[in-house]
């Protein structure tokens, strides 16, 4: 959901691709999750761009087949990977468990801290994490991503929701090659940038075998940037049972009151008897369905 910032440490991706061949060959997810554009672009693959997405805005009507908004391949033959893909903003238990959850970093200006206060209070969460930024700086996560888990927050936080098929895929299967590095564990779970969503990510995230996982409850920053108390209040006075929270580990300063009340939010949830879990966890707490 959150702002990207730019970093000047971490250099832009280059344009890649041709726009002008083959747009429907079918592009494995071998070739994608190896992370070499330069197969991609052999396909015929765009990359960058924003195709079909000022037609919305223009009150054209959009492309059956392509661009953002189809949810099957252009082609017409091609089915998806599995039968379905669930988005998620919370889940239905009767445990009172929380998924804390952090977006946009590793970064050296927060994530260190964040790490910190979650070991001072042994609490377990969810790291969304951007590709580029974890190439940069993943060494500030190194050792200490045993008892957290990692999820795919794409590759340099562009909206996927302005994204053909084939930039969402490129998107979030360059940004699994790096956290499957780093973590050495493969991410399934993705939080698109700004919760942004279209049928292509819908797509692209099914054939990838990815889960969507949003957020119900948000530290809601700038809100209570002159007010810390008050947003540790709110955090600790609004979260259910399965609550997915979010919160970042880097950002604009505003985010920092957050920060600075975190151990607080930590220390009042457990005194309401809530449980620290990470978000693979919390879905497999969910109550059956009757």
């Amino acid at each position: 959901m959150s702002s990207a910032t730019t970093e000047p440490d971490v250099p832009a991706p280059a344009p890649v691709g041709d726009p002008a061949a083959g747009r429907n060959r079918a592009v494995s997810r071998r070739r994608i999750l190896t992370g070499t554009a330069a197969a991609l672009a052999g396909a015929g693959v765009t990359l960058t761009g924003e195709v079909g997405y000022d037609e919305a805005t223009a009150g054209k009507k959009l492309p059956v087949y392509g661009g953002y908004a189809a949810t099957v391949h252009a082609d017409r033959r091609t089915p998806p990977k599995s039968s379905r893909v669930d988005v998620v903003w919370s889940v239905d238990t009767t445990r009172r468990l929380v998924a804390l959850t952090f977006d946009d970093g590793p970064a050296p200006n927060w994530t260190p801290r964040v790490l910190s206060i979650l070991a001072d209070t042994d609490t377990r969460a969810t790291f969304f994490m951007v590709g580029r930024r974890a190439r940069v700086h993943g060494h500030l996560v190194t050792g200490q991503l045993s008892r957290h888990e990692i999820g795919n927050h794409t590759w340099d936080h562009r909206d996927l929701a302005k994204m053909t098929y084939e930039q969402a895929r490129y998107a979030i299967g360059r940004a699994h090659d790096e956290l499957t590095r780093l973590s050495g564990r493969e991410p399934t779970l993705l939080r698109p940038p700004y919760g942004h969503l279209a049928g292509s990510t819908l797509l692209a995230a099914n054939d990838l075998g990815y889960q969507v996982v949003l957020w119900s409850r948000q530290m809601l920053e700038s809100q209570f940037t002159h007010d810390p108390d008050g947003l540790v209040d709110y955090v600790v006075g609004s979260c259910d049972p399965g609550t997915i929270l979010l919160a970042h580990d880097t950002g604009p300063a505003d985010r920092l009151v957050a920060i600075r009340g975190l151990a607080a939010m930590i220390t009042g949830l457990r005194r309401r008897g809530f449980e620290f879990v990470t978000v693979s966890e919390l879905l497999a707490a969910a109550t059956p369905a009757a």
